[in-house]
């Protein structure tokens, strides 16, 4: 099934779900203007984004595409950062989002043999626009004027992108190219898996927890993710653990310990220590 249909179906399916859910369990029906706001969230987030990576992939080697996602948590934080009444990273945060990174480039990145690979220029910038649209939508979604019910949210954000998404597909004439003949069980399967577990599950939430935790910590996803899906080639398919990948789980998990733990008390403390340090050693 081509990319942008194949999103595009699956998000606005698991949209329908929990809204139709939310709605059967007495949530009130959202209003136009909170539409328009969750359409604007969801295309950030699932057509710039979510869109943008499913086009890039066409062009640019799938090490380099999981190492630019990798870069996520960073953009979210900088950018929450840079914006007018954003917020400042503790110094927690930063050493967790760079050890997190640090840890996902040695998990995807390219071995010792070799040489790298040639990246088309334009795939590469969708690949980086993408990054930021996404995070440019997580930061606004946390503020966004949504219905409180974390239900009828995602599922109206998931809709919004999906309709999103379907636009693109029809402009890029994927419809054309659909051949339903050709879809196999094990591909509706999988299919109906993205739907339950990577849209409905994992969609809200991450969007839950963008609400209830700071970025940082929901963030964190992107540095997870590989480990888990190296776990499951692991566990399922037979795949090798090699000393390198334990090395970058390691590293990974301490990240995500050190980001967590980064507005604790005892890190504050210690950040407030680092911070005086720094001014005494720059007189």
């Amino acid at each position: 099934m081509p990319g942008f249909l194949m999103a595009g179906l699956r998000f606005v399916i698991a949209g329908g779900v929990l809204y139709i859910w939310a709605r059967w369990k007495g949530v009130v029906a959202p209003t136009p203007a909170q539409w328009r706001v969750a359409f604007v969230i969801g295309c950030l987030m699932l057509l710039g984004g979510n869109g943008g990576v499913v086009w890039a992939e066409q062009y640019v080697p799938t090490g380099l595409t999981a190492l630019v996602i990798a870069t996520e948590p960073l953009w979210v934080v900088l950018l929450d950062w840079a914006r007018p009444r954003g917020t400042r990273p503790t110094i927690g945060e930063g050493i967790g989002l760079v050890l997190g990174f640090a840890g996902a480039a040695l998990l995807v990145g390219p071995g010792n043999g070799g040489g790298a690979p040639r990246v088309n220029p334009a795939g590469a910038a969708v690949l980086a626009v993408a990054t930021v649209s996404w995070a440019t939508g997580s930061i606004y979604s946390r503020g966004a004027p949504l219905p409180e019910s974390p239900i009828i949210r995602a599922g109206m954000n998931l809709i919004g992108g999906g309709v999103g998404l379907l636009v693109a597909a029809t402009i890029a004439g994927d419809w054309a190219r659909l051949d339903i003949g050709a879809i196999s069980a094990r591909s509706a399967l999988a299919f109906l898996y993205l739907i339950v577990f990577g849209s409905v599950v994992a969609f809200t939430a991450y969007l839950w927890t963008l609400r209830t935790t700071t970025l940082a910590i929901a963030s964190t996803y992107a540095y997870v993710n590989p480990v888990v899906a190296l776990l499951l080639g692991w566990a399922l398919a037979g795949e090798e653990i090699t000393p390198r990948i334990l090395a970058a789980t390691s590293v990974i998990v301490g990240s995500v310990v050190i980001i967590t733990a980064a507005r604790t008390r005892t890190f504050r403390s210690v950040g407030t220590a680092v911070r005086r340090a720094l001014d005494w050693v720059g007189g």
